[in-house]
């Protein structure tokens, strides 16, 4: 067995914030090695259908972000589990930046990751994150080419190696040359966790890219479980969390 970390994503609020709060526990019992939480947003543009309907499910169920982080709270009194914050530059602005890092200090939130910010606009976020111990997660994508070498050097916490072109979503097969990425990342950053993420969705996918990263990231195949099951998803997803855990780690 290797020591291939595996982190699942879940978008706060779907089916509701008390459900999102089990669901971490679970998570984290089923051997999750961090947890990515969506804050949702009305135009998330990196998102396929499938998360873009969680998002859509979640504000109309009233979510908000102080509301998520009062969640966060309470999960902090009974979780150690590294948490991470996935969501897009407008939220954090319309909040006001200070304010949302302060926030998410103080209930113990590891990372953020904005998919809507480019490594040539991350200045607008990484002074403040870097003030209030935040780290700013840098994603790396195929069409990065060049730009894989920066954007791993000034890269804090992990890399996130998007799988493959276009927005999340459960992919049949991953076609995009992730070795060759994932080397010129430690190449250039050999101390820093490259995890792979977008389009796994099945334990075959997810036992490959571990073999060939860090860990795995899986979000779409979780919300739709969650989708699927709503208020009894619960053990659902553990048993899928478990499962995916064992196979990035065998």
């Amino acid at each position: 067995m290797t020591d291939k970390k595996f982190i699942p994503f879940i978008t706060c609020g779907d089916p509701s914030l008390e459900v999102t709060e089990q669901l971490v526990y679970a998570m984290e019992r089923a051997g999750a090695d961090m947890i990515e939480l969506g804050i949702p947003f009305s135009d998330p543009t990196a998102e396929g259908p499938v998360i873009q309907d969680a998002s859509m499910r979640a504000l109309k169920g009233g979510v908000t972000t102080d509301r998520i982080f009062d969640m966060v709270k309470k999960i902090r009194e009974k979780s150690r589990v590294p948490l991470v914050f996935m969501t897009y530059a407008n939220v954090i602005y319309s909040y006001g930046s200070e304010r949302f890092m302060k926030k998410a200090k103080e209930c113990g939130i590891y990372g953020v990751i904005l998919p809507d910010v480019p490594y040539e606009e991350k200045d607008e976020f990484d002074g403040v994150c870097k003030e209030n111990g935040i780290e700013l997660i840098s994603m790396i994508a195929p069409t990065s080419h060049d730009r894989i070498s920066a954007i791993a050097k000034e890269a804090r916490g992990f890399v996130y190696c998007v799988s493959s072109l276009g927005v999340t979503g459960v992919r049949s097969e991953i076609t995009t040359d992730i070795g060759a990425m994932v080397e010129l990342v430690r190449k250039a950053n050999p101390e820093i966790p490259v995890y792979i993420g977008f389009g796994i969705s099945d334990t075959k996918t997810a036992k490959e890219m571990a073999a060939r990263s860090d860990g795995v990231i899986v979000g779409s195949a979780i919300v739709k479980i969650i989708a699927q099951h709503k208020e009894a998803c619960v053990p659902e997803v553990e048993a899928f969390v478990k499962k995916m855990k064992e196979a990035a780690s065998s």
